[in-house]
């Protein structure tokens, strides 16, 4: 046990495993992604100045916190791992009530959600079905190659960071709609790389998950063509803002190009020696495609919101 994790159990007792399920590790990636969406909405310069600030502040702890952790602690009161899961090494045996906290954290967030503007709400109650069909059974739609994919891409990949900016109240335009959109695929290219190196976990327990039916080879091949399709929908939204190829939107091809060689260099090496990869390695290729993940967050603010 980690000198953390230990001074935890001082502080709090057992009361700490419902928050470890909670998994705050990965909350800070799912703030950025989500706040995406308001620096896309205000710009940097409004960001800058404080605009829908309050809101947007709100939406996020909602989107964060009760949503998003109540969706992990709900998917490990149901999967029972005893190794590593993302955001969480060395989990604790859920607790007993694990299940109903986390359908009650999330709950009370739909209700305050109903406080910020419309579709934020709708967003809200959206993710909040597909998130227990997707953990709980007798539905499970993580056990169901193919649905769990279809729910992360658009429930993380678009809905994240279109809640971010839909507490703002600001229409969307059609631009910057397609970069919303284009997180999408770029999430479908992100989700399977999350479960290679849980793959005999999940056999073992009979879940059917994209990675365990697609194989390994298949999932980084899948990855790279979505990653690619992405792109290809970044490039539009570029057009679509009216970008040109020469100054003063030189820096924005550019900066989009960064993304893309950063995602290759996380995928390809991946794919050409993953025979060779063990449970270990694929995680850490997961961490490091989070990283790109990152970049292209970043990436995105910069190009379409300055």
């Amino acid at each position: 046990m980690s000198g953390t994790r230990e001074a935890g159990y001082r502080l709090l007792g057992p009361r700490l495993d419902y928050l470890l399920h909670l998994r705050p590790a990965e909350w800070p990636i799912m703030a950025a992604h989500t706040a995406v969406g308001y620096l896309l909405a205000v710009g940097l310069g409004g960001a800058a100045q404080g605009q829908h600030l309050a809101p947007a502040l709100v939406g996020l702890a909602l989107w964060v916190v009760c949503l998003n952790g109540g969706t992990l602690a709900l998917n490990s009161a149901f999967d029972r791992d005893e190794g590593d899961i993302a955001y969480l090494r060395r989990p604790p045996p859920p607790p007993r009530f694990l299940a109903a906290s986390s359908i009650a954290l999330m709950g009370a967030g739909q209700v305050a959600a109903f406080r910020l503007p419309e579709p934020f709400p709708m967003l809200y109650a959206v993710c909040f079905v597909l998130s227990v069909a997707y953990s709980v059974p007798p539905l499970r739609l993580k056990a169901v190659a193919g649905a769990d994919w279809l729910i992360n891409m658009w429930g993380f990949g678009t809905f994240t960071p279109a809640a971010g900016w839909a507490a703002t109240g600001i229409p969307i335009d059609a631009a910057r709609g397609l970069v919303l959109l284009a997180f999408c695929p770029l999430f479908a290219a992100l989700y399977p790389l999350t479960q290679l190196y849980q793959v005999e976990e999940d056999v073992r327990r009979g879940d059917r998950t994209l990675a365990g039916a697609l194989g390994v080879r298949r999932s980084l091949t899948a990855a790279l063509v979505a990653a690619a399709l992405a792109f290809a929908m970044f490039a539009a939204a570029g057009i679509r803002a009216g970008w040109r190829a020469g100054a003063p939107d030189r820096w924005r091809w550019a900066a989009l190009a960064v993304a893309l060689l950063v995602w290759a260099a996380v995928l390809l090496p991946w794919r050409a020696g993953w025979a060779s990869w063990g449970p270990a390695a694929h995680q850490r290729g997961m961490y490091r495609a989070l990283g790109a993940w990152a970049v292209t967050d970043l990436v995105a603010v910069l190009a379409w919101g300055s």
